[in-house]
């Protein structure tokens, strides 16, 4: 038996908390570890992987990301892993095992629709076991989100916005994931609170006390945390063990389940479209993007964009109305200089969004 196994850190939470910007910023700051990293995602293209990917590009050959046989991130197929543990996530760390004395952490990043807990009930089999350990669930959360009480117990406007929607009868409610994640929390990252004045501050840590106990930690965090190096490598050596007492959680979908109640997740009900474009300009995407994100119900939308005479791509992320961007890495000289953007939401209008950003493609052609 390993007696040093290795640690794997699950983060989880909702779309747009800010967990692919916690992974890169990880990635990115954290040297001398040869670190793993698997990524489930929602949508139909790896944005979120292709992120990831381009905070290795500064690596040294093997040095940092240990990865799929192909030189890629380890992806599972699109949606909840907690409905594919056995046929995707099992096998996926069977392949890491063999690889173990390559690999000193595994960074898992669940899709923002999934539940933490299959997942690591998943390293109490005999061939993980031996091998790996949970160091921690962290579950990040949107600060501002959050504390607009969108999935608040008490809020009036989700118990009126289910009652109203017959296909939620059986279906865990925005509040119901955000419960389970962080029943399952070994750490609680609030993200965004530069975004937080005192009084939203403290609303969003009285909700987050009242869902977890008082051993787990709440940390506020911000765009600082993308350069502390220190505190980065401080939550990856938290030795939670997290599998050896997960099955002690109960939450809202083990109940679904022991009712015996059919209950389809809740990915189920959102839809998901990929926007392909050329070259744009780069504010009137922004323009019509943001439109978009008040006259839709869209709630997020993550992808590329080539901007023409910059030599860099720009990463665009919305989550509700909030709209941002940055530059992240240069263009590949073997690589097309595109748009790609992943809207995620409900009831979309794929053809009236199409329309929309086109005018910024059509607006560099003319």
């Amino acid at each position: 038996m390993q007696l040093n196994k290795i640690p794997a850190t699950v983060v989880t939470g909702f779309l747009g908390s800010g967990k692919t910007t916690l992974l890169a910023n990880i990635l990115r700051q954290i040297t001398g570890k040869r670190i793993a990293v698997i990524v489930n995602e929602f949508g139909e293209q790896d944005i979120d992987s292709s992120l990831l990917r381009s905070c290795a590009l500064d690596c040294e050959e093997g040095e940092q990301v240990a990865s799929g046989e192909d030189g890629s991130i380890y992806e599972l197929a699109n949606g909840c892993i907690c409905c594919t543990v056995e046929e995707e996530f099992l096998p996926v760390m069977k392949k890491l095992v063999e690889r173990r004395d390559d690999i000193d952490h595994i960074l898992i990043e669940t899709s923002g629709l999934a539940l933490p807990k299959p997942l690591v009930q998943a390293f109490n089999w005999p061939e993980v076991r031996q091998h790996c350990t949970v160091d921690a669930i962290i579950t990040v959360i949107d600060g501002p989100a959050v504390a607009a009480g969108r999935f608040a117990n008490d809020e009036e406007k989700v118990a009126a916005q289910r009652l109203a929607d017959d296909s939620l009868d059986h279906d865990p409610s925005l509040r119901e994931l955000l419960d389970d994640q962080l029943s399952a929390a070994d750490l609680v990252l609030v993200s965004k609170t530069d975004l937080l004045n005192a009084d939203e501050k403290a609303r969003v840590e009285a909700l987050v006390q009242a869902r977890v106990p008082a051993s787990v930690k709440t940390l506020f965090i911000d765009q600082t945390l993308a350069t502390d190096t220190a505190q980065l490598e401080a939550l990856m050596g938290i030795g939670a063990a997290s599998e050896e007492h997960i099955d002690k959680i109960t939450n809202h979908h083990d109940k679904h389940h022991a009712e015996g109640a059919h209950h389809d997740h809740a990915h189920d009900n959102f839809d998901s479209c990929v926007i392909t474009l050329g070259e744009v300009d780069g504010d009137e995407l922004a323009a019509k993007l943001q439109h978009l994100l008040k006259t839709q119900e869209i709630y997020r939308a993550k992808g590329f964009a080539a901007i023409p005479g910059k030599p860099m791509r720009r990463v665009i992320q919305a989550v509700g109305e909030r709209l941002d961007g940055y530059f992240d890495r240069l263009w590949r000289q073997d690589e097309l200089r595109q748009t790609q953007l992943v809207i995620i939401g409900k009831t979309l209008d794929r053809d009236e969004i199409h329309a929309a950003l086109a005018s910024a493609e059509r607006l560099v052609n003319a």
